[in-house]
């Protein structure tokens, strides 16, 4: 079991960066796929980016790409989410998840294939 505890949230405007953070405490975070979503009061939420165990392998959703980079760094547990050109329309809270995926290696785009979530961390990008 894992558990994830998400960082780096807040308010920036237009064209500013944020780097989130997720720790992740348990063991064996080497053994986990995982993935950053966001959700808006009243959609579903929604995949930003994916890695692989081992960080080899990563996706993002059309919105992000060219703006969003997702890494890991497995001996400190942790996975990040840089978000570079934010737009107002990135405004969501944003969930860090995570899949036990020891044997396979893949990453995973839907929320359904996780198993772990963090709490959220709210980010607000004004116009």
């Amino acid at each position: 079991q894992v558990q994830l505890v998400e960082s780096g949230g807040g308010l920036v405007q237009a064209g500013g960066s944020l780097r989130l953070s997720c720790s992740a405490s348990g063991r064996a975070f080497s053994g986990y796929a995982m993935g950053w979503f966001r959700q808006v009061p009243g959609k579903e939420r929604e995949l930003v980016a994916a890695i692989s165990r081992s960080g080899g392998s990563t996706s993002y959703a059309d919105s992000v790409k060219g703006r969003f980079t997702i890494s890991r760094n497995n001996a400190k547990n942790t996975v990040y989410l840089q978000m570079n050109s934010l737009k107002p329309e990135d405004t969501a809270v944003y969930y860090c998840a995570a899949r036990y995926d020891y044997y396979r290696g893949n990453y995973y785009t839907a929320a359904l294939e996780y198993d772990y979530w963090g709490q959220g961390t709210q980010v607000t990008v004004s116009s």
